[in-house]
Formats: structure tokens, sequence, C-alpha cells
């Protein structure tokens, strides 16, 4: 009777790691899914792959679903606000009046160095 006991742990444990490994190689698309990744479908055909390859590609899976997210894209060049082109026209004009400023500040510390010296 202990056999058959040990026999159905076995079977157990087998299947357990088996289904236990099928569910890990499934995260990343899990992760794509959730964040509404674009390429979803091809994390998960690659996660099949990387089951097959003893999950060499795992960690690139992982990575590749973690870095688009629906609210920010690719997070590369993205800002949230105004377009670049228009944030830079306001940081140019910004530059113009403190340069402006600075020449004013300046032309008054040498009319005031000018006046000490004759005084």
């Amino acid at each position: 009777m202990l056999e058959y006991f040990a026999l159905v742990v076995l079977c157990l444990v087998a299947l357990v790691l088996f289904y236990g490994i099928i569910v890990l190689h499934d995260i990343p698309y899990e992760i794509a899914k959730h964040r509404d990744h674009p390429h979803q479908d091809a994390i998960h055909a690659a996660g099949w792959v990387s089951l097959f390859t003893l999950h060499v590609l795992w960690p690139f899976l992982w990575i590749w679903a973690m870095l688009y997210r629906e609210d920010r894209g690719w997070g590369f060049g993205h800002h949230p606000g105004q377009p670049l082109p228009q944030r830079v026209a306001e940081l140019e004009q910004v530059v113009e009046k403190l340069q402006a400023e600075l020449v004013i500040l300046s032309g008054s510390n040498a009319a005031q160095v000018s006046s000490e010296e004759r005084g």
C-alpha cells in the first residue's frame, strides 16, 4: 500500500512541476497582456520557444514585456504635457530673457564700477 502512495505522490510532484514550469514561462505574456502590449502575441510565442530552449530567452522576454506601458508608451522620447518643439521654443525665450537681463545687470555694474573709480 505504501508503494502506491509513493507512486501517487511522485506523479503529483511531476504534474505540479510540469504545470509550474508552464505557468512560469507564461509570466512575460501575462505582463504584456496586463499592460496592453502591442507585441503580446510575439511575446507569448517566444515564451513557448523559450520553454523548449530551457528558458534562455525568458529574461529578455520579461524585459520586453516590461518596457511598454499603455499610459507612457515605450518610455523613450515621450514627454507628458507639451510637445517637445513647443517646450524647446519656450525654453529659448526664457534664455533670451535671461540674457537680456544679464546685459542690463552687467551694464549697471559697469556704471557703478566706473563711478566708484571716479569718486
